[in-house]
């Protein structure tokens, strides 16, 4: 009975480690979804900057003309 209790007990920590490598998994992926959308909205920032800057110097270069 003696093996029978110490494989129970080594399969409970490979389970709890398991565990808690899903755990951290499903946290850096949830982690990696946000820092996407946060990126996609600081693209989408600077596109509008860079329509702005365009129009900007359109308006210049006619005022100066």
């Amino acid at each position: 009975m003696a093996k029978k209790s110490r494989l129970t007990q080594v399969a409970v920590k490979i389970g709890a480690a398991v565990g808690r490598a899903d755990r951290t998994a499903h946290k850096v992926a949830r982690a990696g979804l946000l820092a996407k959308g946060e990126l996609e909205a600081i693209s989408k920032q600077v596109e509008a900057l860079k329509r702005q800057l365009q129009k900007t110097t359109k308006r210049l270069k006619q005022a100066l003309s």
